[in-house]
């Protein structure tokens, strides 16, 4: 089950980054469905994950194709909630000739997810074996999601992006069970600077210290950390063309597999080749890979008979 935004996202391609005030000329645009919500979701769901959406959007055009979309993805959208109060979500995305980019975001009805919305889901979480969630809707919202996932046992997951601005309260991150966030996110939370892996190390003792159950710093092209040890797992070579949806593919990914019965380590080298195929490609959903792409090696079929709770 994830909680979380779903915006459109509006992509440019350009040379570099243009300083203030200066334009440039740019190539390839596309609209894209995209926020970090959605884009979980559909990336859990692509890799064999049996997925929920529970967000908001508005009741635009916008709103009304990301319904449609999240449907074809075989995505449960019951409580896919809709809005005449405000616009759908708009992110507007630059990308350099790198691969690196740009995201100014516009979260319009995912800013409306409340609490009431998440109660009235409840259901949801109660047939939920992994809620995971971001930091794109209302955090008084993700508190009580969080709050009645640990209710009906459910394992719980936040990727704390965007970089919170303001502390995170006791009551959600006591409730996570395990927090993904990549370097910025972890200095932000935990006043760390994950720059190497014993830097990482002491960042997810303070995690855990903060209340987390456990965590994952993702490190770019450097692979990931995987605590309480900071078990280091390599990213997958490949060509980088665009890198805006490689967390959430990551994080999609890793909770599939925890739910079809891997252990983190092994989730994780799953999510990290799952990633390495969404960078290499242009777009955010458009970039991610189904299960037929990736190698047999990273296969989930599971011995487990059914979904579980990682410990």
């Amino acid at each position: 089950m994830v909680v979380g935004s779903a915006n459109t996202d509006l992509v440019i391609t350009t040379e570099r980054f243009p300083r203030p005030g200066e334009t440039l000329v740019g190539r390839d645009f596309l609209s894209n469905r995209g926020g970090k919500g959605a884009n979980q979701a559909v990336a859990a769901a692509r890799l064999g994950g049996d997925v929920a959406f529970v967000g908001k959007l508005g009741t635009d055009d916008y709103g009304r194709q990301t319904l449609a979309a999240l449907s074809e993805e075989g995505i449960d959208t019951r409580y896919t909630l809709t809005t005449g109060k405000s616009h759908s979500g708009i992110a507007i995305i630059t990308v350099d000739a790198h691969g690196e980019n740009t995201i100014i975001v516009d979260g319009g009805a995912n800013s409306l997810l409340s609490a009431e919305d998440i109660q009235s889901a409840e259901e949801l979480f109660h047939e939920a074996a992994i809620v995971l969630m971001q930091l794109e809707t209302p955090v008084e919202a993700l508190t009580a999601a969080a709050r009645l996932a640990r209710h009906h046992g459910a394992f719980v997951v936040l990727n704390p992006a965007p970089a919170p601005q303001s502390p995170l309260p006791a009551e959600l991150l006591e409730n996570v069970d395990l927090l993904i966030p990549n370097q910025t996110e972890t200095e932000a939370i935990s006043g760390i600077a994950a720059g190497d892996l014993q830097s990482a190390k002491e960042a997810i003792e303070r995690l855990r210290q903060m209340g987390v159950r456990n965590a994952i710093i993702t490190m770019g092209g450097e692979g990931v950390a995987v605590g309480p040890d900071a078990t280091h797992v390599p990213s997958h070579p490949t060509t980088v063309v665009d890198t805006t949806a490689a967390g959430d593919t990551f994080c999609g990914a890793l909770c599939t597999a925890l739910a079809q019965g891997k252990e983190l380590s092994e989730a994780a080298h799953f999510a990290c080749r799952a990633a390495a195929v969404t960078v290499s490609r242009m777009g955010a959903q458009q970039a991610m890979p189904y299960l037929r792409e990736l190698d047999g090696q990273y296969s989930l079929a599971s011995t487990a008979d059914s979904p579980h709770t990682p410990a």
